[in-house]
């Protein structure tokens, strides 16, 4: 899991309501019925949902991301959930959040965020759900991805998850990772389910032939501007953002990209 710093989300609860509206004007959708598409979920059942949920801080490993707890709280406030943060910290605070009444918990660690269902036992990876959030808003983006060719950058648990929505929803998909063996992993699973897929081993060569582009990659400015035309369309869940500085506002109404507010949404929903 790329491990976020307080620089990445010092602003997002701040700026969720001009997120959304950009978001809006990107894919047609809020993040909330982002989320419920994700999902599959009902969003007239979600609105009516007033769960209780606790974000309980972990100081394990390398200890709490300043605002992290913050942060998480205010996207799931801003959903329309009954939030708090728990005072104590890692089993304590899983203590504190049950007694507290909280139906659902959110909770990350150096290799793990997941949010679990308390009452149902449902439970949801970041990884997995950042991916399912963004193919969901990219779909939107692109008027559907049927036959379209997409690049995936990175194999890792976000890049899996969205390179097997794509092909679901009908892409085609090419995947490329600096580790050529978890690109060939990766598209070894898809086939066995299926679904086309090829490894691209030549970044450059594979950015020059899509135009619908997926970062799921850690590294910084992995995509050249030689690359990033009118045309091109970038769903960026991999922090942080691989687009040269110099181009985000250029491009920005066809660059999706946030820390964690997709990721959390569908978290949420997927575990209701």
């Amino acid at each position: 899991m790329t491990r976020l710093k307080a620089d990445d989300i010092s602003k997002v609860v701040a700026g969720l309501t001009q997120y959304d509206v950009e978001l809006i004007s990107k894919t047609g959708c809020s993040l909330k019925a982002i989320a419920a598409r994700a999902a599959q979920r009902d969003l007239d059942h979600i609105s009516a949902s007033r769960l209780k949920i606790a974000v309980i801080p972990v100081t394990s490993g390398q200890g709490i991301i300043g605002g992290f707890t913050a942060a998480v709280a205010g996207i799931l406030d801003y959903l329309g959930f009954d939030t708090f943060i728990t005072q104590n910290s890692d089993v304590a605070g899983i203590a504190e959040a049950i007694h507290g009444g909280a139906e659902v918990v959110f909770a990350a660690d150096d290799h793990k965020f997941i949010a679990f269902n308390l009452r149902t036992g449902a439970i949801a990876d970041n990884g997995a759900a950042t991916g399912q959030g963004y193919i969901t808003a990219l779909n939107q983006m692109c008027c559907g991805l049927t036959e379209k060719p997409v690049l995936v950058i990175g194999a890792g648990p976000v890049g899996r998850s969205a390179a097997g929505l794509v092909a679901k929803l009908g892409g085609l998909v090419s995947v490329y990772d600096i580790d050529v063996t978890a690109s060939r992993a990766l598209v070894d699973e898809l086939r066995k389910q299926g679904q086309p897929a090829k490894v691209e081993t030549d970044l450059d060569y594979a950015l020059s032939r899509h135009q619908v582009i997926v970062d799921a990659s850690p590294a910084e400015a992995v995509i050249p501007p030689r690359h990033i035309t009118e045309r091109t369309i970038i769903a960026a869940p991999g922090v942080p953002l691989g687009v040269p500085p110099e181009q985000r506002g250029k491009h920005s109404a066809r660059i999706l990209h946030d820390p964690l507010q997709i990721g959390v949404a569908t978290m949420c929903f997927l575990v209701i």
